[in-house]
Formats: structure tokens, sequence, C-alpha cells
């Protein structure tokens, strides 16, 4: 039997996502302890969950039984937490699965839908696999969203869905209130992926526009639109990224058919607990995140003392850097052999960037330290 020639087509010639090394692996490879290790390649929190989470795995009673299919108890703590009623809110194995989840609703081979790159590599991904016709809109040079290019590409192939995230991945940029509502004009259904939407806003953006609406969600206006769906996730903000826990707010007409087709127990016992008690210590996370804010504003100062370095603003846990005079898969390496990890893209776009997580002080301090030495 020639199993090769049974596979799909599609899938047997489409790219695989590059998802970054564990750390335990690189750590081996490179000879260091995990504890050397300076990951800042992957955008985490340094800080991890509140206390409670772990109080809440160690207290598990039926991690032999199956979760409960509709997540109720997250869906409840969820509703009181973003003023959404639970009506409206699905809960995920992370932001990841409701990305498929949106795309298996509507995509059927061959059908549209728009991604604006350089942005999460998991749309693309994830159109390839549903065999969708991958409309791409890519971003000005300043990575901000060509809404007109938009506008333009959703009246040429009546695409069923759109893509936008914000804050964008990988350059941090905000979407404004403006020009959103300008894409939920157009006859599409805009997914609006806010991974990175608590660390949105900070004293260093004085000169945008738009400086009082950055940090708000905009998950409190699904109810009042047929054609937004709003996507967050535990795994930056609250420090859940190996639990693998995300939600998001649908349109009620959704609602039905998403329960039809999502896996039964998509949200493990395991990860609805340390969910819900994530959500119990608000002062916990609300201390973390400023920290996070703080040390990406310093971050963003201390890289462009680098002279070979063009960081970009960010309104997320990462900064975006141009990289010049030098090869920035090279940078990436040497800093790597130093046991620092950053994040290197293989795109005509990106090749001469690399992207930094924000970290602890200390680990701020060290990458600055090995970048200067690497200067002389």
């Amino acid at each position: 039997m020639n199993l090769q020639a049974m596979i799909r087509p599609d899938v047997a010639t489409m790219a695989p996502y590059t998802p970054v090394q564990p750390f335990e692996v690189l750590a081996a490879r490179l000879n260091r302890s995990p504890a050397e290790i300076v990951k800042l390649d992957a955008n985490e929190n340094p800080y991890g969950p509140p206390a409670g989470v772990a109080r809440a795995l160690a207290s598990m009673r039926y991690a032999h039984i199956y979760p409960d299919p509709e997540s109720r108890a997250l869906r409840e703590a969820l509703a009181d937490f973003t003023g959404v009623p639970a009506e409206y809110l699905l809960a995920g194995a992370g932001a990841d699965e409701l990305i498929d989840l949106t795309m298996r609703l509507f995509v059927a081979p061959g059908d549209a839908l728009v991604n604006c790159p350089p942005t999460f590599g998991m749309y693309a991904f994830d159109a390839a696999v549903c065999g969708a016709t991958l409309v791409s809109v890519p971003r000005r040079a300043d990575f901000s969203l060509d809404v007109d290019g938009v506008e333009a590409a959703v009246a040429r192939h009546a695409p069923k869905l759109l893509f936008v995230a914000c804050p964008n991945n990988p350059d941090g940029g905000w979407l404004a209130d403006a020009d959103l509502a300008r894409l939920l004009a157009l006859p599409t259904v805009v997914v609006l992926d806010e991974a990175y939407v608590e660390f949105a806003g900070s004293a260093g953006i004085a000169e945008v526009a738009e400086v009082a609406e950055i940090g708000c969600s905009r998950i409190g206006w699904v109810p009042q639109r047929d054609n937004l769906i709003v996507l967050r996730t535990f795994s930056k903000w609250a420090g859940l990224a190996g639990l693998r826990v995300g939600y998001g707010a649908f349109p009620a007409g959704l609602m039905d058919h998403l329960w039809k087709i999502k896996q039964p127990y998509n949200v493990s016992v395991a990860a609805s607990a340390a969910a819900v008690a994530v959500l119990e210590d608000g002062g916990y996370l609300e201390r973390h995140v400023a920290r996070m804010v703080a040390e990406r504003e310093r971050l963003t100062r201390r890289l462009a003392e680098v002279a070979y370095l063009r960081p970009y603003p960010s309104q997320s846990t990462f900064v975006l850097c141009r990289v010049l005079g030098r090869d920035a898969h090279a940078l990436k390496g040497a800093l790597e052999r130093e046991g620092i990890l950053v994040r290197h893209y293989d795109s005509a776009r990106l090749r001469d960037h690399v992207r930094i997580s924000v970290g602890r002080p200390e680990q701020t301090d060290r990458l600055i330290e090995v970048l200067k030495e690497l200067d002389r």
C-alpha cells in the first residue's frame, strides 16, 4: 500500500509550523543547566501563575473523571471577569484550538480567508490544514495594518474570515478603534486575537493619538456585533502556557454550531481548575502585568542603546528589533551560545529582525551585556 499517495496532496506539500524548541533540549545541546538559560523566545510569563494555581492542582478530586464538556465553572468565572454573559463564551485548549475551531466552522476547501502578515503563524498554518485559499494583505513598512488593502481584498475575494491580532505578533502594534470599525463594516467575520491585550498601554506611548483606547479589550463589543469574534488566552498574562487554556467570545448565532463541532472534553480538569484559580487572584496578575509592562519599556530603552539594533515600540510582551549591519540569524546563534534564547523568523520580511520576549530585570541586564559584548 502506498500510504504517501493516500495523503491529501495539499497536506503533503504544506510547510510545517515551526515552534520554539523546549529549553531543556537546548540546555542539553548547549551543555548548560536549564537554570542558566535566559529564555526570551516564546513570550511566556517569567513570573508564572499565582500560588493558588498550585493549590488548586494539588487538591483536584476528579482527575480520573472526564471534564465538564461545557466548562461551566470556568465560563461563569470568565463572565464575571469579562462582563460578557457566559452564553457567548467558549473555552478551549489554548486560543490555538479556538482558531482551528473557527476555521472548521466556516471554511470548506477553497474558501478564502484574509491574513495580514507578518503576524501570528497559526492563522496561515490552520488555513493550510483546512485547505483554505489564503489571501495575504501585507502590513505596511511600520507593521501597521493596511486597512485600505484589506477592504480591497475583501471586495475582490469575498473571504469568510479575516484574522487580526491586536496587539500584533511579532511587532506588538495596536489596531485603533476606527480601523477596527472599518473592518467590521466589511461583509466578512473578523477574528480579533487579543492574546496580549492585558499588556497594552503605558506611559511610553503618549505620542499615540489613540492612547486612551490602548489597553482596552474589545471583547465587550461581541454581544452587539454579529461578525466579531474575540479570542484571548491564559498563556501570557496568567502564566499558564503549559496547561493550554484559552477562551473566546462569539456571536450568539454561532454558539450552537460551535458546541456541535468542538471536541467534547477539550479543556482538561487541570486546566480548568488552574484558570478558575487565576481569576480568583486578580491582584497578583495586576502586579505582575504592571511589572512586565515596566520591564518592556526598560528593555526597549536598553535595546536602543545597542548600536546595531532598532527596536519597534510595542504594546505586548516582546520587542521586535531590526538588526543592522550583521546577519540576524547569526546574532540569534551567538546569543544562543551564551545561553540566551531569542526568536528569529525565516521569512523575507523578518529575516533581518529578532524578537525578544520581556523577561525579569536580571535577564534583561544579561541580554544587554552580551549584546554589547558582541559589538566589541
